[in-house]
Protein backbone atom coordinates (compact mmCIF):
# COMPACT_ATOMS: atom_id res chain seq x y z
CA UNK A 1 0.00 0.00 0.00
CA UNK A 2 1.69 3.44 -0.96
CA UNK A 3 0.93 5.45 2.09
CA UNK A 4 0.26 9.18 1.24
CA UNK A 5 1.62 12.09 3.43
CA UNK A 6 -1.88 12.35 5.10
CA UNK A 7 -1.31 8.58 5.86
CA UNK A 8 1.91 9.32 7.79
CA UNK A 9 0.95 11.85 9.80
CA UNK A 10 -1.77 10.12 10.87
CA UNK A 11 0.41 6.76 11.62
CA UNK A 12 2.77 8.99 13.32
CA UNK A 13 -0.21 10.49 15.72
CA UNK A 14 -1.63 7.10 16.67
CA UNK A 15 1.86 5.43 17.29
CA UNK A 16 2.44 8.06 19.94
CA UNK A 17 -0.81 7.46 21.46
CA UNK A 18 -4.10 5.62 20.01
CA UNK A 19 -6.01 6.29 23.05
CA UNK A 20 -7.09 9.77 21.99
CA UNK A 21 -10.44 9.79 20.69
CA UNK A 22 -11.36 10.67 17.48
CA UNK A 23 -12.72 14.33 17.31
CA UNK A 24 -9.62 15.29 19.22
CA UNK A 25 -6.98 13.33 16.65
CA UNK A 26 -8.80 14.87 13.88
CA UNK A 27 -8.37 18.08 15.17
CA UNK A 28 -4.52 17.99 16.26
CA UNK A 29 -4.66 16.51 12.00
CA UNK A 30 -6.60 19.61 10.82
CA UNK A 31 -9.24 17.02 9.27
CA UNK A 32 -12.54 16.40 9.21
CA UNK A 33 -13.63 13.26 11.39
CA UNK A 34 -14.93 11.40 8.57
CA UNK A 35 -11.98 11.75 6.62
CA UNK A 36 -9.84 10.51 9.49
CA UNK A 37 -12.28 7.09 10.14
CA UNK A 38 -12.22 6.53 6.62
CA UNK A 39 -8.38 6.40 6.08
CA UNK A 40 -8.02 4.69 9.74
CA UNK A 41 -10.53 1.92 8.56
CA UNK A 42 -8.50 1.91 5.13
CA UNK A 43 -4.80 1.59 6.83
CA UNK A 44 -6.87 -1.26 9.48
CA UNK A 45 -8.23 -3.52 6.15
CA UNK A 46 -4.78 -3.48 4.25
CA UNK A 47 -2.87 -4.41 7.19
CA UNK A 48 -1.08 -0.96 7.85
CA UNK A 49 -2.88 -0.32 11.29
CA UNK A 50 -2.62 -4.33 12.76
CA UNK A 51 -4.01 -3.25 16.44
CA UNK A 52 -4.23 -0.95 18.66
CA UNK A 53 -2.60 -1.89 22.38
CA UNK A 54 -2.08 -0.62 25.35
CA UNK A 55 1.65 -0.31 26.57
CA UNK A 56 2.99 -1.55 30.23
CA UNK A 57 5.36 -1.05 32.96
CA UNK A 58 7.46 -4.03 32.90
CA UNK A 59 8.43 -3.52 36.52
CA UNK A 60 4.97 -2.45 37.52
CA UNK A 61 3.59 -6.13 36.24
CA UNK A 62 5.78 -8.46 37.74
CA UNK A 63 8.25 -8.63 34.57
CA UNK A 64 11.57 -6.65 35.57
CA UNK A 65 13.75 -9.05 34.19
CA UNK A 66 14.71 -8.60 30.30
CA UNK A 67 17.16 -11.69 28.43
CA UNK A 68 18.36 -11.42 24.89
CA UNK A 69 18.53 -15.55 24.51
CA UNK A 70 20.49 -16.59 21.54
CA UNK A 71 19.27 -19.99 20.44
CA UNK A 72 20.75 -22.65 18.12
CA UNK A 73 18.90 -25.45 16.97
CA UNK A 74 19.75 -28.96 16.52
CA UNK A 75 19.17 -28.89 12.78
CA UNK A 76 17.44 -26.61 10.47
CA UNK A 77 14.84 -29.89 9.21
CA UNK A 78 11.58 -28.57 8.62
CA UNK A 79 10.24 -30.87 11.51
CA UNK A 80 12.42 -28.39 13.86
CA UNK A 81 11.90 -25.38 12.94
CA UNK A 82 8.08 -25.91 12.99
CA UNK A 83 8.57 -27.62 16.42
CA UNK A 84 10.37 -24.59 17.46
CA UNK A 85 8.40 -22.47 16.09
CA UNK A 86 5.29 -24.24 17.74
CA UNK A 87 6.82 -23.98 21.20
CA UNK A 88 7.95 -20.34 20.91
CA UNK A 89 4.02 -19.39 20.09
CA UNK A 90 3.15 -20.99 23.66
CA UNK A 91 4.95 -19.09 25.40
CA UNK A 92 4.08 -15.34 26.51
CA UNK A 93 7.41 -14.99 28.72
CA UNK A 94 8.98 -14.69 24.78
CA UNK A 95 8.05 -11.41 23.41
CA UNK A 96 10.11 -11.42 20.61
CA UNK A 97 11.45 -14.36 18.24
CA UNK A 98 13.89 -13.05 15.65
CA UNK A 99 15.83 -15.59 13.11
CA UNK A 100 19.29 -14.15 12.78
CA UNK A 101 22.27 -14.66 10.51
CA UNK A 102 25.70 -15.45 12.70
CA UNK A 103 26.69 -17.87 14.78
CA UNK A 104 23.19 -18.56 16.83
CA UNK A 105 20.00 -18.82 14.64
CA UNK A 106 17.76 -16.82 16.69
CA UNK A 107 17.35 -14.23 19.57
CA UNK A 108 14.54 -14.20 21.84
CA UNK A 109 13.00 -11.39 24.08
CA UNK A 110 12.32 -12.83 27.07
CA UNK A 111 10.68 -10.88 30.13
CA UNK A 112 10.07 -12.60 33.36
CA UNK A 113 9.93 -11.63 36.87
CA UNK A 114 13.43 -12.27 38.39
CA UNK A 115 16.75 -14.68 37.94
CA UNK A 116 15.23 -17.14 39.47
CA UNK A 117 12.16 -17.10 37.07
CA UNK A 118 14.49 -16.82 33.58
CA UNK A 119 16.33 -20.11 35.42
CA UNK A 120 13.03 -22.14 35.52
CA UNK A 121 11.94 -21.10 32.53
CA UNK A 122 15.00 -21.65 30.45
CA UNK A 123 15.63 -24.94 32.58
CA UNK A 124 12.19 -26.63 32.06
CA UNK A 125 11.61 -24.83 28.31
CA UNK A 126 14.16 -24.05 26.15
CA UNK A 127 16.83 -26.67 27.36
CA UNK A 128 14.51 -29.63 27.56
CA UNK A 129 13.49 -28.76 23.85
CA UNK A 130 14.04 -31.49 21.46
CA UNK A 131 14.51 -28.67 18.93
CA UNK A 132 16.92 -26.28 20.96
CA UNK A 133 20.86 -27.32 21.05
CA UNK A 134 22.09 -24.38 22.59
CA UNK A 135 21.01 -21.29 24.69
CA UNK A 136 23.16 -18.35 25.10
CA UNK A 137 21.86 -15.83 27.53
CA UNK A 138 22.48 -12.20 28.28
CA UNK A 139 20.95 -10.14 30.79
CA UNK A 140 19.93 -6.46 30.44
CA UNK A 141 21.33 -4.22 33.19
CA UNK A 142 19.68 -0.71 31.57
CA UNK A 143 17.35 -0.40 29.21
CA UNK A 144 18.70 2.96 27.14
CA UNK A 145 15.34 2.96 24.26
CA UNK A 146 12.90 1.00 24.06
CA UNK A 147 10.45 2.34 21.70
CA UNK A 148 7.39 0.80 19.11
CA UNK A 149 7.05 3.74 17.06
CA UNK A 150 8.90 3.05 13.84
CA UNK A 151 10.13 5.25 11.83
CA UNK A 152 7.60 7.04 9.25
Amino acid sequence: MKLSDQDRAILREIQQGADSSLAALAEHLGMAQSTLWRRMNDLTASGVIRRRVALLDPVMVGASLCVLAQITLEDHSEEVVEGFTRMIERHPEILECHKISGAADYVLKVRVADMEAYEAFQTRHLLRSPWVRSVQSSFVLKEVKATTELPI
